[in-house]
């Protein structure tokens, strides 16, 4: 009698490893790093205080904090040699390609990196710090602009900032990048992260690891969502016309970007706190801002009032986060890379995780094709 194997589509629903680092509650729509709830982070910390525990295990103490910030400062500048793959790259394909090619480059800078001597941790400063410098970059890039040097005496998305626009950014603008960072630091065992940890039990090195994460958010289905429901926004212009072409995309059964999510069967709490951002977005005098934040607020009312409460689809953290990066001048074609950028410190916390009880992850497969079929040489086929 045939054994009947149960496939789980996607590994949906499956658990493959024991974690400290994140919980997600996608009942109760909850959302904790260490422990300490996305709210809490969100209003009271910044992204290199949040990236520490996740790290380290444990909230830093002042000169904890201040060692771990000033590491990450220093390794903010990029070499030559990168900067010139971002330059002869832009504008010829996709800026994730250029991001992975660029991370996937860092390693021929990192003398210790197949030494015995090699630190994780210290890789892991390495790449949160310059993937954040390349982003930057592209964006400076795709600008027209050149390389602006990073300043040491800035935090890190106030740096980012600064790179990507070449002048010092306001605290209004560099709170909320700082508030977008932490809210997408980590996320458990999504596609990207497990990405990750596939190649990490190889016992590959970590920047190799890093690199399978980004080449797997670059999906759509994964990290480009808010770029598309951006360009939804955009496509519906006005938001007297949201409406009908919400009801247009679902009568043709097309996927409306920025809701519904895998594990979220209620309103994703990052996205709840992004929303709070979009009262003072409705004020702004620039016509743009002004109506996406409207067609917004439109789109979430009417998805929440049709397919909210009865089917679970809700809106994630991906709807708002476009027009607040528009708010702080942040180009559309960066949008991916930037997430990236704050999901740096989660990638590298699960595979330092991992790896500390490391099992290579080899999966079953069911074959169903055919057996016992003899080879024929060419001449008789």
């Amino acid at each position: 009698m045939k054994s009947v194997v149960k496939i789980e589509k996607g590994l949906e629903g499956v658990y493959f490893t024991e974690s400290k680092i994140c919980k997600v509650d996608g009942t109760l729509g909850r959302l904790c790093y260490r422990g300490y709830s996305i709210e809490d982070l969100a209003e009271n910390s910044t992204f290199e205080e949040v990236s520490y525990p996740l790290l380290f295990g444990v909230l830093p103490k002042k000169g904890e904090l201040n060692t771990f910030k000033k590491d990450l400062s220093d390794k903010r500048a990029l070499p030559k040699e990168i900067i010139k793959i971002i330059e002869e790259s832009v504008n010829k394909c996709d800026t994730m390609h250029i991001l992975r090619t660029a991370v996937s480059a860092l390693p021929l800078y990192d003398k210790n990196l197949d030494s015995k001597t090699s630190d994780k941790l210290q890789d892991s400063i390495n790449l949160i710090s310059k993937v954040a410098s390349i982003t930057a970059t592209i964006g400076r890039y795709l600008y027209g602009k050149k390389y602006v040097a990073p300043n040491k005496n800035l935090g890190h998305a106030e740096n980012f900032l600064y790179m990507l626009n070449g002048v010092l950014p306001s605290k209004k603008d560099s709170r909320i990048l700082d508030k977008m960072m932490i809210l997408h630091a980590e996320h458990s065992s999504n596609a990207s992260t497990f990405s990750a940890l596939v190649t990490a039990s190889t016992l590959s090195d970590i920047y190799s690891a890093f690199t399978s994460a980004i080449g797997t958010l670059k999906g759509p289905l994964h990290g480009e969502a808010d770029e598309n429901a951006l360009r939804m926004m955009y496509a519906i212009k006005d938001a007297n016309n949201t409406e009908n072409y919400i009801n247009n995309a679902l009568n043709k059964k097309e996927r409306i970007m920025g809701f519904g999510h895998r594990i979220y069967k209620t309103y994703d709490p990052r996205a709840r706190i992004i929303r709070s951002l979009l009262t003072e977005m409705q004020k702004s005098n620039n016509t743009e801002i002004k109506n996406i934040t409207e067609i917004a607020l439109a789109a979430e009312k009417m998805m929440i009032e049709k397919l909210g409460k009865s089917h679970g689809i809700w809106p994630n953290v991906d709807f708002f986060a476009g027009p607040v990066y528009r708010y702080i001048n942040i180009p559309i074609d960066i949008f991916t890379p930037l997430f990236a950028t704050g999901r740096s410190p989660g990638w590298c916390a699960h595979i330092i995780e991992y790896l500390e009880n490391n099992r290579l992850i080899r999966p079953l497969e069911l074959y169903e094709g055919k057996t016992n079929l003899h080879y024929k040489k060419i001449s008789s086929r």
